[in-house]
């Protein structure tokens, strides 16, 4: 994913859903699947709201 998005974006995007607290530098072992899922569904909508 890091190839498509930079470190400083996903943070963001982990502070947006309330889970930075858990990732450990670029390490999101931590995110349960669920969260994971959600992180994904979070950046499509940021990429869509940016296309328009």
């Amino acid at each position: 994913m890091s190839k498509y998005m930079s470190d400083a974006l996903k943070y963001e995007l982990a502070q947006e859903m309330g889970v930075a607290d858990r990732i450990q530098g670029s390490d999101y072992g931590n995110l349960t699947s669920r969260e994971c899922g959600n992180f994904v569904k979070l950046a499509i909508q940021r990429a869509e709201r940016s296309m328009l």
